[in-house]
């Protein structure tokens, strides 16, 4: 069947802008959310079946929205991968540990993102 809905979560508007065209492109369902709070109302409402984490963002950050969502028994099953312009191998360890199951770094290759997308769904 494969991943089609995945929502986009990025405090800045270029990257939703970039990711949402990469995606878009390539026939996903695209919705964004700027901030941990409004993608948890997005994620509770419309059911993404691929989360796209940004990690530094105002309020909560990508790696405490991914632990609570992945201790929140209506929620841990909605696959999150981090996407962030933190590259250190650190970095992608503590994401894994908090719940995400991938890991991309900002500037996004969009043919390593689809592939990573297609080994998830």
């Amino acid at each position: 069947m494969g991943i089609k809905k995945i929502l986009v979560v990025d405090d800045s508007p270029t990257d939703r802008y970039l990711l949402t065209e990469i995606l878009s492109k390539h026939g996903f369902d695209v919705d964004t959310a700027g901030n941990g709070e409004e993608a948890l109302g997005k994620i509770r409402c419309n059911r993404p079946e691929l989360v796209l984490m940004d990690v530094v963002m105002p309020g909560k950050n990508g790696f405490q929205m991914t632990r609570q969502m992945t201790r929140d028994p209506s929620l841990k099953d909605i696959p999150i991968m981090m996407c962030s312009i933190k590259d250190q191998e650190t970095d992608r360890i503590w994401a894994l540990s908090q719940g995400a199951c991938d890991y991309v770094v900002k500037p996004v290759d969009a043919l390593e993102l689809l592939a990573k997308i297609a080994a998830i769904g």
